[in-house]
């Protein structure tokens, strides 16, 4: 589970509450049914008007995307295609062949298999930008989705509360439930606003910013390939590859490296 999604929901619809309860309300207060039906169904309603059945199919991925961690497998690309420029590099490109079949990341898999078939590399390098190009307007969709969503929430919140306050002023006839029902007509403002800025918006943020992890180790796996392609040494390459996934290196992994003898393939990483 992704848990900065998850402690961020706790953490802002309860602080929220907390602070309500502080100033004298009550949780039951804080309900209503008929807001919920305003707000939510119309929201549901304005965007499926907005995109298509074949775009909102996708629904459950992204909501599922957004709240589990991906690593989008950065650290295991490097160690491959590492391992490919050593390989390479002592027993030729056909070499590679044999062990395309341990690979389980397609892009990785599509990329190698072009250099091992002797593609142009400006062909194997459009038909790879090509794949990126088509996931990020993929993401790019899936985080419109939930952006429109935090525009129409608060929208629909305001015609929520507006519908109450017309039934508070066509019937005035009781003045002790007056404040009552005015208390509950803002209640859809605060579906819609809350809904909007605490849900729909942080989601939408969130994809994009895993967008932008996996468009950077694709990158980087397209690096790699066209690295290989030319034939350059594997600590050139390991040069390259550590200016996309920094960081995301398996602790071991950058010890190891830290230490490797002058002589080995290994680079000393000092960050």
């Amino acid at each position: 589970m992704d848990l900065s999604t998850i402690i961020g929901i706790i953490v802002g619809f309860g602080f929220i509450i907390t602070g309500f309860i502080l100033e004298g309300g009550t949780v039951g207060s804080l309900w209503g049914a008929s807001a919920a039906l305003i707000v939510f169904g119309g929201t549901a309603g304005a965007v499926l008007i907005s995109f298509p059945l074949s775009d909102l199919k996708n629904l459950p991925k992204w909501f599922k995307l957004a709240f589990t961690s991906q690593s989008f497998g950065s650290a295991e690309a490097y160690e491959t295609l590492v391992r490919f420029a050593e390989k390479a590099r002592r027993e030729g490109l056909l070499s590679l062949e044999q062990e395309l079949e341990t690979v389980t990341d397609r892009f990785t898999r599509q990329g190698m298999q072009l250099v091992i078939d002797g593609t142009d590399p400006e062909i194997t390098r459009e038909i790879l930008e090509s794949n990126i190009a088509v996931l990020e307007k993929r993401h790019k969709v899936g985080a419109s989705v939930f952006e429109a969503a935090g525009g129409y929430g608060p929208t629909m919140g305001i015609i929520g509360t507006v519908m109450g306050l017309v039934m508070v002023l066509g019937n005035l006839s009781d003045p002790e439930a007056l404040s009552h029902s005015i208390a509950a007509a803002f209640i859809a403002t605060l579906y819609g606003v809350g809904s909007a800025n605490l849900l729909w918006l942080p989601i939408a943020t969130k994809l994009k910013m895993k967008d932008k992890a996996e468009v950077s180790a694709m990158e980087m796996v397209l690096d790699g390939i066209l690295s290989i392609q030319a034939g350059e040494n594997p600590s050139i390459l390991k040069e390259k590859l550590k200016t996309h996934v920094g960081s995301m290196l398996p602790t071991q992994q950058k010890n190891q490296e830290g230490s490797a003898a002058p002589g080995n393939a290994a680079v000393n990483d000092s960050r």
